[in-house]
């Protein structure tokens, strides 16, 4: 029985770039052995095992075949005599096919150090179309390490629209289309997942609502970018240098989905674009199953990110509206996290990479401002309900009132 060390731990430890969690393949041993050990079995599909010390999982080396459609259309087989060259050859890409003994030693029978070394992503063998989901993972692998150079191989990216055309991708279960794409974009380079993907015609086939957007103009008074998909990949940028969220990132990625449906006659205005999107984003989230708090963010940034951007003009019973529906007298969270991704929105553009964004400030001294108010003598005074509402109101919007007057940077 041995025990080695495997995938993304020993790569970015070859890296020399930060990992949390370590992966283990057993050669050499049974289920029974394993159990024998102390180990405690989990999991179906196959043999894996979790240390109870380090809580780590261990699995059985193991070969697989194709048997049905999607990632999970695989059957395993395990034994003793399981080389762990026959364990690693099933892996996606040879980056990841890489083991190291308990004495530090390296085994890489494919390549996967001079692939890092020449910062290429590559697949290990044609098996890498027989698994759908490893489209996925490249385009992660490309958003994880894109700010060190590394590219996908033109025979990979070969490969991964093998897949896209064989129509497996529609059998990826949402789950884990979610998660391989949650995952992505807290990556550094986010914005190159959903170019790898749109690369290999992927795109069109998980996030067609997103597809939808490159080709579309904008108006370049407004969008020197002009192409509304590049404006997106620049804000998701913008996004990753502002925030580590996924919530925010994944609100910028989709705030502009209006604009892929905008009528033919009114381009490249995009007036309406909000509401247009509203249902889109609606749609994504429920077909991803998306986290509520993502839900949330990503509707009210759809909706309201061009009245952000006119904050100093707004009247104040519009400021008022507005900051009461992104919930800023409630939660400064959400506050920020709307500012930031309309800031990333701003700053998304072809030469406001780097300028500043001034409803950020305004936005802020606004919900501060109206913090501040004291009703106590309102609610001295002997009224009550709704006229206790009304009254505040008023004093709400006067506020904001004398701060559009006075208000300086």
């Amino acid at each position: 029985m041995k025990i080695y060390r495997v995938g993304g731990a020993v790569r970015d430890k070859l890296l020399n770039y930060p990992c949390f969690e370590n992966d283990w393949v057993v050669v050499g041993s049974s289920p029974e052995e394993m159990i024998k050990l102390g180990y405690q079995p989990v999991g179906n599909d196959f043999p894996v095992f979790i240390n109870a010390e380090t809580g780590e999982e261990y699995a059985l080396a193991r070969t697989e075949r194709k048997s049905g459609v999607g990632y999970q259309g695989f059957t395993f087989h395990t034994a003793p005599n399981i080389s762990l060259e026959d364990d690693l050859i099933r892996r996606d890409l040879t980056i990841n096919a890489i083991a190291e003994d308990e004495d530090g030693h390296i085994i890489d029978p494919y390549g996967g150090r001079e692939d890092l070394s020449q910062k290429v992503l590559r697949h290990v063998s044609n098996a890498f179309v027989e698994d759908p989901l490893r489209v996925l993972r490249v385009a992660r692998f490309a958003a994880r390490y894109h700010h060190l150079g590394f590219t996908v191989a033109p025979e990979t990216q070969t490969l991964m629209k093998s897949i896209v055309n064989s129509g497996e991708l529609t059998h990826l279960a949402v789950e884990r289309v979610w998660k391989e794409t949650d995952r992505a974009l807290c990556e550094q380079s986010p914005d190159l997942f959903i170019q790898t993907l749109r690369d290999c015609g992927a795109l069109a086939a998980l996030l067609p609502e997103v597809n939808n957007l490159f080709g579309v103009a904008q108006r370049a008074d407004y969008h020197p970018e002009i192409d509304t998909g590049i404006h997106t990949l620049m804000a998701l940028q913008q996004a990753a240098i502002l925030s580590d969220k996924p919530a925010i990132r994944f609100a910028v990625l989709v705030h502009d989905l209006g604009k892929g449906i905008t009528p033919d006659h009114i381009l490249p205005s995009h007036s309406g674009h909000e509401a247009r999107g509203l249902p889109l984003v609606k749609a994504v989230c429920d077909r991803l199953k998306a986290p509520n708090e993502h839900r949330q963010l990503a509707m009210t940034v759809t909706e309201f990110h061009l009245l952000c951007h006119k904050a100093r003009e707004l009247q104040p019973d519009t400021l008022l509206s507005l900051l009461k529906t992104v919930g800023a007298l409630k939660s400064s969270t959400k506050l920020e996290d709307f500012l930031t991704c309309c800031t990333a929105d701003a700053k998304g553009r072809t030469g406001f990479e780097n300028s500043d964004y001034p409803s950020t400030p305004y936005l802020r001294a606004a919900t501060k401002a109206l913090q501040g108010i004291d009703i106590s003598d309102i609610v001295n005074s002997g009224i009550s309900g709704a006229e206790i509402g009304e009254q505040l109101a008023l004093r709400q919007t006067d506020i904001l009132q004398q701060l559009k007057d006075n208000y300086q940077l």
